[in-house]
């Protein structure tokens, strides 16, 4: 079992334990709880929607591995937070839910790049980067855009 102390922004020493507590792990991100899943859900929708003209709610199924029943509690979930708004089968962002989308896939491509930049494969840059993007702390992922900025310039 792995930890290290490390110390939070008033000095103070916290043990970091991923086995001790995962769900501070997963909280990391502006000490809210982060809901991977509607990232997820929206994250999808935009890409479906950047090569399809409709977004179906089995388009959206099968390109997370789901059942339809989970899409519809999720897509359910996307309109109470005004996310998303449905015509019949088809799902479609609203201006909050395309704002939130692109700012989640906009995180996965930068994280993507930073690990590719590091040498990581492609391919394992790509899954790795769909789970740090939920989790990565906003210092954490300024410093990797002020990275990326820099590579960029040279």
């Amino acid at each position: 079992m792995l930890s290290a102390a490390f110390p939070n922004d008033r000095g103070d020493i916290r043990l970091f334990s991923p086995a001790l507590d995962k769900r501070r792990a997963l909280g990391y991100n502006g000490g809210m709880k982060v809901d991977q899943s509607v990232e997820d859900y929206l994250e999808t929708i935009l890409l479906l929607s950047q090569s399809a003209e409709q977004v179906h709610r089995a388009d959206v199924a099968r390109r997370l591995g789901v059942s339809l029943p989970a899409v519809t509690k999720a897509v359910r979930k996307l309109c109470d937070m005004d996310y998303v708004r449905t015509e019949g089968m088809h799902i479609h962002l609203t201006e909050s839910g395309l704002a939130r989308a692109r700012e989640i896939y906009g995180k996965h491509v930068d994280i993507a790049r930073f690990l590719v930049s590091l040498g990581v494969a492609g391919d394992v840059a790509e899954r790795d980067a769909c789970l740090m993007e939920h989790v990565v702390s906003e210092q954490t992922y300024a410093a990797i855009r002020s990275y990326l900025k820099g590579a960029d310039a040279t």
